[in-house]
């Protein structure tokens, strides 16, 4: 008989290979590895607490992905926050503060998450919330970046705080960083990195994997660029599409299988650093694990949601708690409905089936 899927159970150990990796990664730096290993036994208790809370009934995500403000200084081509209206040009209005941010941060805690990974918009054009996210050690925060303001008053915030670690967004090489992101981009993020490495500040990179460049950013040239200037973090990320004539962008089950193929290779051939795949096989965990089930997504205003990639939300955190947006009548129709388990063409399946998502949303 088959053994049933126990999401904590894997979970957990996604969480303890994260951090194990992380300390391989980061071994030659006495700094940097001081703090992994202090962090690695804050990730311990915090997921007795978890594990604690789900022999109670309760499950809590080791993720949290925070989308702390609406407003950024790029347009990058098929961005699909632009696309949900979630990252617009208009002065943000009716966002959370910084005090209601650390609020969530402080719940977030308490309950035994351990990563809160910030994004936007973009992140850094708000300091406040930076500094607040710099106060909890005990969280792990990877600010997903542009790296267009990593300089200055950062980069000596970033060396005090090793708990925040910079991602910085990147596609490829120059001529496809600078087809979606704009020109220069390529050659002002590689500066970028050259000032981080001379700090001896750690880093990561965040990649857009398209049909077009699954090749190039898998290969041992591009992960060596990245490695040599400090990179110890890659984070692949298969474009959703915002329309129907940018489809043919996300990746195939072919390329897909590429991916898992070229990831195990680069895991064995770069072990200086960590690789994270996302949404990555779905079947080996059971299905897709938002919606709380691994991570769940709070944007600018303190809605409650599946994940960026599905902006619905019927709960918001301003008005209640983390624990109970948690509990959302839409979380919980996902969760035992059977949806993030359902088959589809791959890739984002909350995309795919954002009719299904938008019918529970709008169900009594």
């Amino acid at each position: 008989m088959e053994k049933e899927f126990n999401i904590q159970e894997y979970m957990t150990k996604g969480v303890e290979q994260v951090v194990s990796d992380a300390l391989r990664a980061t071994f030659k730096d006495p700094r940097e590895s001081a703090y992994i290993v202090k962090f690695a036994a804050a990730s311990k208790k915090a997921s007795k607490k978890r594990a604690k809370a789900e022999k109670e009934g309760e499950h809590i995500p080791p993720f949290l992905i925070a989308s702390i403000t609406s407003a950024c200084n790029l347009h990058c081509a098929g961005c699909y926050s632009r696309c949900n209206n979630a990252t617009v040009d208009a002065e943000p209005v009716k966002q959370l503060t910084s005090e209601e941010w650390k609020k969530i941060f402080d719940e977030a805690e308490e309950l035994g998450i351990s990563f809160i990974l910030l994004a936007g918009g973009e992140p850094l054009l708000r300091a406040d919330v930076i500094d607040m996210a710099a106060q909890k050690p005990n969280i792990m925060f990877p600010v997903f970046t542009n790296g267009t303001f990593l300089a200055g008053d950062y980069l000596k915030l970033f060396n005090e705080h090793r708990n925040l670690i910079p991602v910085i967004s990147i596609e490829g090489d120059r001529e496809i960083t600078d087809a979606r992101r704009g020109e220069g981009i390529y050659d002002k993020l590689i500066e970028v990195m050259n000032d981080l490495h001379e700090h001896s500040l750690i880093f990561g990179a965040s990649v857009t994997v398209t049909t077009e460049n699954v090749r190039e950013v898998l290969s041992d040239k591009f992960i060596n660029t990245l490695s040599e200037r400090g990179c110890k973090l890659i984070v692949y990320v298969e474009y959703v599409p915002t329309t129907e004539e940018s489809a043919d962008l996300a990746p195939t089950d072919a390329e897909r299988d590429l991916m898992a193929e070229e990831l195990r290779r680069v895991r064995k051939a770069h072990q200086e650093m960590v690789f994270v795949s996302f949404p990555g096989d779905e079947k080996s965990s059971g299905g897709c694990i938002a919606a709380g089930r691994g991570f769940f997504h709070i944007n600018s205003h303190g809605g409650a949601e599946p994940c960026p990639f599905s902006p619905y939300s019927d709960i918001n955190v301003r008005d209640t708690s983390v624990r109970e947006a948690l509990k959302s009548r839409l979380f919980n129709a996902l969760q035992t409905g059977g949806v993030l388990a359902d088959d589809h063409k791959g890739g984002c399946v909350l995309f795919e089936k954002r009719e299904q998502v938008e019918d529970l949303l709008a169900a009594e």
